[in-house]
């Protein structure tokens, strides 16, 4: 689909819903000078042009045992393992974000894992595809 312009309202609109995606039409209405029907109809035209592609939440993965948060730059070992490496990370739950990258290396990954063990493990099944070098976060600042 093809670039969608949006207008001033709707882009007010849009960095309310960035900044909390749990306000309310009419919370919003109060803020653009809308009722909150009018602001339904323009988030689901943002949402029926892709300018929203989804809702998500902000979370701590500490408080759920996920305490490795690793960067993972991955270097295919040929040409032909693409489509296996991306289902591969598509299919691991431990791998949260996968990019294809130009410069050093063929995708980055984030991963959240529990433990060194499962780290070791998590790598080794990494070295089917190719080889890597991981990163390892220790404190986010935002």
């Amino acid at each position: 689909m093809g670039q969608y312009m949006i207008d001033d309202t709707d882009f007010r609109i849009l960095q309310l819903l960035i900044d909390n995606s749990t306000l309310s039409h009419k919370e919003i209405g109060e803020q653009v000078h809308m009722t909150g029907q009018a602001v339904g109809a323009r988030i689901r035209r943002m949402q029926e042009t892709q300018v929203i592609e989804g809702y998500s939440i902000r979370w701590n993965p500490e408080k759920l045992g996920l305490s490795i948060h690793a960067f993972v730059t991955v270097f295919l070992s040929s040409n032909t393992a693409h489509q296996a490496f991306q289902d591969f990370a598509k299919e691991t739950s431990e791998v949260r974000e996968l990019h294809r990258i130009s410069g050093e290396g063929c995708y980055w990954m984030r991963v959240l894992l529990t433990n060194q063990e499962q780290l070791n493990s998590f790598l080794d099944d990494l070295l089917k595809f190719g080889n890597y070098k991981l990163v390892l976060s220790t404190g986010q600042i935002k």
